[in-house]
């Protein structure tokens, strides 16, 4: 490892980091990433009138077995906002990008902006400079918020907008779910995360339903990563 990432391990050890905690694959690999190199962690999730309210169940069962601190941050009106296949059960998800659209209807407009937002704000709340979060680039299924740009653009804002030195850690950014697959397995962590994390777009823990994108995208990759 270069001298200058042994250097940054070592700063890391003394400071804190929040984790954006959704209790799916990718926020439960970074939770995994972010207790090997802080001090310690926080977790945050939010309740936005999200399809399945497991999600929220599933976060709260892993950090309280893992014991780490967890907040639920009521953000109803995002669900007011951006109505979609995600926070209403009449509107069914879609197996696929629609022609003529950029993105599914699983996008939720503006959340990963919101979230990050009001982490920043719990964060420095609590002397909280690092924040985590789950995304990536390489898998973003057309949600521009996902972009690695986004993300430099938003920590920028942050920094500016509450003059606070925060630094937004992306570890799943380029990686895609195989990789992620392996990081978890790297950690020892790979069978947690496939048995008790939520990702699956009806509800389901662990494999998931099999069939919906986000079920399709987790089976993928980790059939790929174990060939």
């Amino acid at each position: 490892m270069p001298l200058k990432w042994v250097l940054l391990n070592n700063m890391l050890k003394d400071e804190t980091a929040l984790v954006i905690f959704s209790g799916g694959q990718d926020s439960t690999t970074c939770l995994f990433w972010a207790m090997e190199r802080f001090k310690s962690v926080v977790a945050v999730t939010f309740d936005y009138g999200q399809r399945h309210v497991a999600e929220i169940d599933c976060a709260r069962a892993i950090t309280t077995e893992l014991g780490i601190e967890h907040h639920i941050l009521d953000m109803a009106l995002l669900n007011q906002l951006a109505p979609n296949s995600l926070t209403r059960n009449d509107i069914p998800v879609d197996e696929a990008i629609p022609d003529g659209q950029t993105a599914p209807n699983s996008l939720v407009e503006g959340r990963n902006m919101l979230f990050l937002t009001f982490a920043a704000i719990l964060a420095k709340t609590k002397n909280i400079k690092h924040l985590v979060t789950g995304v990536s680039e390489t898998d973003f299924s057309g949600y521009p918020d996902c972009r690695h740009e986004f993300i430099q653009s938003l920590n920028v804002t942050l920094n500016l907008s509450m003059a606070y030195q925060y630094v937004i850690h992306t570890p799943l950014m380029w990686l895609d779910k195989a990789q992620t697959w392996q990081l978890a397995d790297e950690m020892g962590k790979l069978e947690y995360i496939r048995t008790k994390t939520l990702t699956c777009y009806n509800g389901i823990i662990g494999d998931g339903c099999g069939h919906c994108p986000a079920c399709t995208l987790r089976r993928n990759g980790l059939e790929k990563f174990t060939k």
